[in-house]
C-alpha cells in the first residue's frame, strides 16, 4: 500500500500559488536590479512585456496541457526524447546547486552588515556552507512539512519589499530622493543598464516550478494556470516597487548587491536604538525569505532530478528517498555537496564578497537560462502536435519565439556587453564553468543510458 504521502492532494490552490511566488518573488533580486540604477526601471517595464507575460501565459499552457510530474523535464522529454530530457534535467537541477552559494553568500554578507560587521569573507562561506547543509536537511522532510517554509517565506517577503519599497519612497519625500527617478532620467540613457539586463530576465523565471509537484497539487488543470498568473503579475509589481524605493533611499554608486538589503534598512530607520532594532528585525525577515527561497527551488529542482533517476537517466543515487515518504533526499545531499565544493573553491580566488558573488551568480544564471530555451523549443513543438488544453496561451508560438530571443539575448550579455571591452579573467572563469558542466552532463547522460540499457537486456 502507498503511503499517505505518495498519493496525497497536499497542494491547494493557496499553496501553489504562494509555492510559485516564492520561488519568483526573491528579495536578493531587489538588490541585483537596484544596482542597474535608473534606467532599472524601464528595464523591468520592458521584460515585464517582452519576457515575463509571455513566458508565464507559455507556461501556463504547458502545465494544464501536460500537469505529469517533473514539470519543464516532462515536457522537453515529451517532445525530443528521453536524451534531451535528461540534459534538461542536469542543467536544471545543477543551476540550483550553483546558485545557492551566491544566495547563501548575500545572506551571510547581510548578516554581518548587520549583526557582525567584523565577519571576514571565509567566515562567510562557512556560513553558507552551513545553510547548504540544513537546506539538505529541509529536502528531507515530508512535502507536507517542508512545504510550509515557502508558504511563510512568501508573506515575509512582501513584507521586506513593502517597506523597502514604502521606506524608500518616504525616505526620498522627507530627506531628498537620493537618485533622480523621473521617467526622462530612465529613458535618458537606457543602455547603461544593458550589462544587467540578464539579471532582471533572470528574477522572471521560475514560475514552471510548481508542474514538478503536479502529483501533489489539487486539480492542477484549473489550479495551474490560475497560479502561475497571479504570481507572474504580483511578481512583477513587488520587484517594480521594491527597486524604486531602495533607488529612492541610497545612491546608484553606492549599491553593493551583497549587503544593499542592509544599508537600505540602515538609512531608513537610522541611527537610534529603536530604529537599529527596527532594521535588525527586517534584516532577519530577509535573510528567512532567503533561506526560503532556495527551499522552495530545491525542492523542485531534487523532485525533477529524483524522476529522472528514477526513469534511469540518472544515476541511481540521485533517486533515493528514505522510507515512508517520497522526499528527494538523494538528490537534496548532491546539491548541498556541490553547492558548499563551488563555494569554497571559488572563495579561494576571490578578494571581496562582492566579487565572489557576482562570479557564482553569472556562473549559475548561465547555466539556468539554458533549459529555458529548450522548454520554449518543445512548446513550439507540441503546440504542433495539439491535443486538449484547458488554458490556451493566445498566439503561443509568437510569445514563445519572443521569448527565445530574449534568453539567447540574457546569455550573450553575461559574457559581452556592446561598447565594452571583453574582461578575459571572468570569461575564463565562468565560461570554463560552464563548459565543464556541460561536459559532466553529457557523460551523466551517456552513462543512464548504457546503465539503462543494460537493465533492459537483463
Amino acid at each position: 500500500m502507498a503511503s499517505p504521502d505518495t498519493t496525497a492532494k497536499t497542494l491547494s490552490r493557496r499553496d501553489i500559488s504562494l509555492y510559485a511566488i516564492s520561488a519568483i518573488l526573491l528579495v536578493d533580486q531587489i538588490a541585483l536590479s537596484a544596482a542597474v540604477g535608473q534606467s532599472a526601471l524601464f528595464w523591468w517595464l520592458v521584460v515585464i512585456l517582452l519576457f515575463l507575460l509571455p513566458n508565464t501565459l507559455v507556461t501556463a499552457e504547458l502545465g494544464t496541457r501536460y500537469p505529469e510530474q517533473g514539470g519543464i523535464y516532462a515536457w522537453v522529454k515529451r517532445a525530443f526524447g528521453p536524451r534531451w530530457g535528461a540534459r534538461i534535467t542536469w542543467l536544471y537541477w545543477i543551476n540550483i546547486a550553483l546558485w545557492m552559494p551566491a544566495i547563501f553568500l548575500m545572506f551571510a554578507g547581510v548578516f554581518s552588515a548587520l549583526f557582525w560587521p567584523e565577519m571576514t569573507l571565509w567566515q562567510q562561506v562557512l556560513m553558507g556552507v552551513a545553510l547548504c547543509w540544513l537546506t539538505a536537511l529541509v529536502n528531507g522532510l515530508p512535502l507536507g512539512v517542508s512545504k510550509w517554509i515557502p508558504n511563510l517565506g512568501t508573506p515575509l517577503k512582501f513584507l521586506v519589499i513593502l517597506v523597502l519599497g514604502a521606506g524608500g519612497l518616504l525616505y526620498g519625500l522627507r530627506e531628498g530622493f537620493a537618485n533622480d527617478l523621473s521617467l526622462a532620467t530612465a529613458l535618458a540613457d537606457p543602455w547603461a543598464g544593458l550589462a544587467y539586463l540578464p539579471v532582471i530576465v533572470y528574477g522572471c523565471l521560475g514560475v514552471e516550478l510548481v508542474s514538478a509537484e503536479s502529483e501533489r497539487i489539487s486539480e492542477p488543470r484549473r489550479n495551474v494556470p490560475r497560479a502561475m498568473l497571479t504570481a507572474g503579475l504580483v511578481t512583477a509589481a513587488f520587484y517594480l516597487f521594491g527597486t524604486l524605493g531602495v533607488l529612492a533611499a541610497v545612491p546608484a554608486e553606492e549599491i553593493d548587491m551583497v549587503t544593499i538589503i542592509a544599508v537600505s534598512m540602515q538609512r531608513l530607520f537610522g541611527d537610534s536604538p529603536l530604529g537599529q532594532w527596527l532594521a535588525m528585525g527586517l534584516g532577519a525577515a530577509a535573510l528567512a525569505t532567503f533561506f526560503a527561497t532556495m527551499v522552495t527551488w530545491t525542492l523542485g529542482g531534487n523532485r525533477s532530478m529524483a524522476e529522472a533517476a528514477k526513469a534511469g537517466e540518472m544515476p541511481a543515487l540521485l533517486a533515493w528517498q528514505p522510507r515512508g515518504h517520497r522526499a528527494p533526499l538523494g538528490a537534496a545531499l548532491m546539491t548541498s555537496l556541490v553547492g558548499s565544493a563551488v563555494l569554497l573553491i571559488y572563495g579561494l580566488s576571490a578578494r571581496a564578497a562582492e566579487e565572489l558573488f557576482w562570479t557564482l551568480f553569472s556562473f549559475g544564471a548561465i547555466i539556468f537560462l539554458l533549459p529555458y530555451l529548450a522548454m520554449h523549443l518543445a512548446f513550439l513543438r507540441l503546440r504542433r502536435e495539439g491535443g486538449e488544453s484547458h488554458f490556451r496561451a493566445p498566439a503561443g508560438p509568437l510569445l514563445s519565439a519572443l521569448c527565445l530571443l530574449v534568453l539567447g539575448a540574457a546569455i550573450l550579455l553575461f559574457f559581452w556587453v556592446p561598447g565594452e571591452p571583453l574582461d578575459g579573467s571572468f570569461l575564463m572563469q565562468v565560461g570554463l564553468g560552464v563548459g565543464l558542466t556541460l561536459v559532466i552532463g553529457e557523460v551523466l547522460v551517456y552513462r543512464g543510458e548504457r546503465g539503462a540499457r543494460a537493465a533492459a537486456l537483463s
